[in-house]
């Protein structure tokens, strides 16, 4: 994909959740772009909502402020639960396979709970007074991994 450039703003990059959001677009792409042609303003919004998910992860990320930060993840949950919604719908209404709502939505919890769990390990950085508004995230992916067992 090119030359791997490095700085602070570029951080949200070595995030686990930013990495699952940018496979879920990719999946999402993939699968939508399946659909019948009476049927692309819905692939289109589709696409749009997966594809806010990582953009507000970075956006968020490279605001700075704690604050801001948390609401741009707040945003990409949102924009998560809109493409959730979305998979149901397709599914129930028959434009979706089995298998591709089971590998999106399976994706789409994966990124759900990272994002949630990110999010409450910002609120407690915040209440402890632990965070440097200057500085990028320094925290370990593990903070808030997504595993299972």
């Amino acid at each position: 994909m090119g030359q791997e450039y490095r700085n602070k703003n570029r951080g949200y990059q070595q995030l686990r959740v930013w990495q699952d959001a940018i496979d879920f677009y990719s999946l999402s792409c993939r699968v939508l772009r399946a659909f019948p042609y009476d049927l692309r303003r819905v692939a289109c919004q589709g696409i749009a909502s997966a594809d806010s998910v990582h953009r507000n992860i970075a956006e968020g990320y490279c605001r700075r402020s704690l604050r801001e930060y948390l609401n741009f993840l707040n945003y990409a949950l949102g924009s998560l639960g809109e493409c959730v919604s979305g998979l149901i719908a397709y599914r129930r209404a028959d434009h979706l396979a089995e298998a591709d709502f089971s590998a999106l939505d399976q994706l789409a919890f994966k990124l759900e709970n990272g994002l949630l769990k990110l999010v409450a390990s910002l609120e407690r950085k915040e209440l402890q007074g632990d965070w440097i508004d200057h500085l990028v995230l320094k925290e370990s992916n593990t903070a808030y991994t997504t595993d299972p067992s």
